[in-house]
């Protein structure tokens, strides 16, 4: 079933600027999860859309790659320097790295004191081609949490504006998971779970009965094997979304697109048009269209309109709140392997997947006067019995070997920001982002408490946590795995786990963010931002599903604006 019609004032409404014959009735900027969603839903509306990628356009085959040339590929990779940072995500050592940005082409800069691992994915298909499949809705505790503890801006919207569109977004991607009636993850429209292990039933088991806490199935995609009439895996932006986009007839999809700045009219209250440069040949080109989606992914969108803005350029777009740039957050994580004694082997080999796992969903500060010791929540994704290699490679066989990953929401401060590095550009002359982001005391307080946790559920289950090297036999790998972020004790860097949330905050007036409820920048009502930068608050829950969902709600709008207009 389809969401109903969207309404939005008239007077707010983005029109068409005088040119009637322009090609475009509207540019999206990304072309990854997000760009995909706004794509789509312009285009079924009528409208003509004219999608810009920074990246290349892959075939399947090659951006899957395969192996030994994936690996074959890392190495080089790792030698060159391309990818020296993003080489610290787990992801990296899964995926064919060309979907990982050459670091040298693409630089940024932090403070010396505080490093940010920044992982972009520059190519059709963005970093939904990497994507890790795991799909929550946020609930109002995530929305309303400003309002509960006073950190901060509580969201404008909340569950009923989003969950029409979380609903047609499930059903189109085909989630599966289970409706476990928890009033802090709400329930959706799922396919059947994945079974759970024999391990993670006892895990599930003795957790609930020694702690009161939840096991439940997670919520996501299985894994894709690649066939002739689909090559694409549904997570990716190719695999649905994009393709219904191109179905249409009135989508471009243009590749190698760096775009600099929006360029705004005489009024300087809207975009008139978006300047790129021709990643191949350098040129510099002005495309004109009445309505702009950036959906470029958080930290690259927030450099997008930092470099548009009147701080910049004379007559730039208008920040009125001074919050472009400021409340930049990424979900703080800690992890743990374990091993538990005397469980008996699945029947058969069971996947780790976004679909292929658990979770411990949060359980903590949902009401109002909690007495923790800090503000927010975490939830811990679980899988056991999952990842076993061959039986030589096993340390310790007949144990079920697992994992907890904890990750907890961040709470937006000012001080965490984006800016313009005025002393460097990239391979583009385009400035660079400059990125100061910090834990803080409340972060640490938060993962002492999941580290906590974690220790309970897995002597809960009469296992015991060991690290990596204790429950594997990794010849070649285990220096590299040693080194890595994901095995340490302490969290790792801002960045790490890839869910950069703010920048361009939502807000119910131009004194307290950057875009209003329905995605509009106050200062260029024709301007949408849908991705993770204009999100006031971060939640725990992984964001790209709720991005897409805000996606499809704001497009609408303006669609339906539009058409009447």
């Amino acid at each position: 079933m389809m969401p109903g019609p969207v309404r939005l004032p008239m007077s707010a409404v983005p029109s068409p600027t005088a040119g009637s014959d322009l090609p475009w009735d509207a540019v999206v900027v990304g072309a990854g999860a997000n760009g995909s969603v706004a794509a789509m839903v312009l285009a079924e509306a009528g409208l003509r859309v004219l999608v810009l990628e920074a990246g290349p356009d892959l075939s399947a085959r090659r951006a899957l790659g395969s192996e030994p040339l994936n690996s074959l590929r890392r190495l080089a990779h790792l030698s060159s320097g391309r990818q020296r940072l993003q080489r610290h995500h787990p992801g990296f050592w899964k995926h064919n790295p060309e979907l990982f940005v050459d670091e040298r082409q693409n630089p940024y800069s932090t403070p010396p004191d505080a490093p940010f691992l920044w992982t972009r994915g520059r190519q059709v298909g963005g970093k939904s081609l990497t994507w890790g499949g795991i799909t929550l809705r946020l609930s109002e505790a995530e929305f309303q949490a400003g309002r509960r503890d006073g950190h901060g801006p509580a969201w404008p919207i909340g569950t009923a504006e989003l969950a029409p569109f979380y609903d047609r977004l499930e059903t189109l991607l085909g989630v599966h998971g289970q409706r476990d009636g928890l009033p802090q993850l709400p329930d959706g429209r799922y396919l059947p779970p994945l079974p759970f292990t024999p391990g993670e039933k006892h895990l599930q088991t003795a957790i609930g009965r020694e702690l009161g806490l939840p096991l439940i199935h997670s919520r996501g995609f299985r894994l894709h094997r690649p066939t002739p009439a689909a090559p694409w895996p549904p997570s990716s932006a190719q695999g649905r979304s994009l393709a219904r986009a191109l179905a249409t007839g009135r989508v471009q999809l243009r590749s190698g697109a760096v775009v600099s700045h929006l360029e705004m009219d005489r009024s300087g209250r809207r975009s008139e048009a978006v300047v790129l440069v021709d990643a191949a040949s350098g040129g510099r080109e002005r495309l004109a269209a009445p309505l702009v989606v950036l959906c470029a992914s958080t930290i690259e969108t927030v450099r997008l309109l930092l470099h548009s803005s009147d701080a910049v350029r004379s007559g730039g777009l208008s920040d009125p709140s001074g919050s472009l740039g400021r409340y930049l957050m990424d979900h703080i994580s800690t992890s743990r392997f374990f091993s538990i004694p005397a469980i008996g082997a699945p029947p058969e080999p069971a996947e780790l997947s976004g679909a292929g796992s658990c979770f411990i969903p949060n359980t903590v500060n949902l009401e109002e006067g909690s007495s923790e010791a800090f503000l927010r929540g975490y939830g811990i994704w679980a899988a056991l019995q999952r990842f076993d290699p061959p039986a030589l490679l096993r340390r310790r066989p007949g144990e079920a070997v697992g994992f907890l990953i904890g990750h907890g929401e961040v709470l937006p401060r000012a001080g965490n920001r984006v800016s313009l590095d005025g002393s460097r550009t990239d391979a583009w002359d385009l400035p660079i982002p400059h990125i100061d982001c910090r834990w803080g005391t409340n972060e640490a307080a938060m993962v002492a408490h999941m580290q906590a946790r974690m220790a309970a559920v897995v002597a809960a289950a009469g296992g015991r946590i060991r690290p990596i090297e204790e429950l594997f036999v990794l010849p070649v790998l285990e220096p590299l795995i040693r080194n890595s972020l994901a095995v340490r004790p302490e969290p790792p860097p801002p960045g790490y786990y890839i869910h950069e949330l703010g920048g361009a905050r939502m807000a119910e007036s131009p004194e307290e963010g950057v875009v209003d409820p329905w995605n509009r920048c106050w200062g260029a009502a024709n301007v949408l931002v849908t991705d993770g930068a204009c999100w006031p608050s971060a939640g725990w829950q992984s964001p790209t599903l709720t991005e897409m969902a805000i996606t499809w709600r704001a497009c609408a709008a303006a669609a339906a604006g539009m058409r009447r207009h």
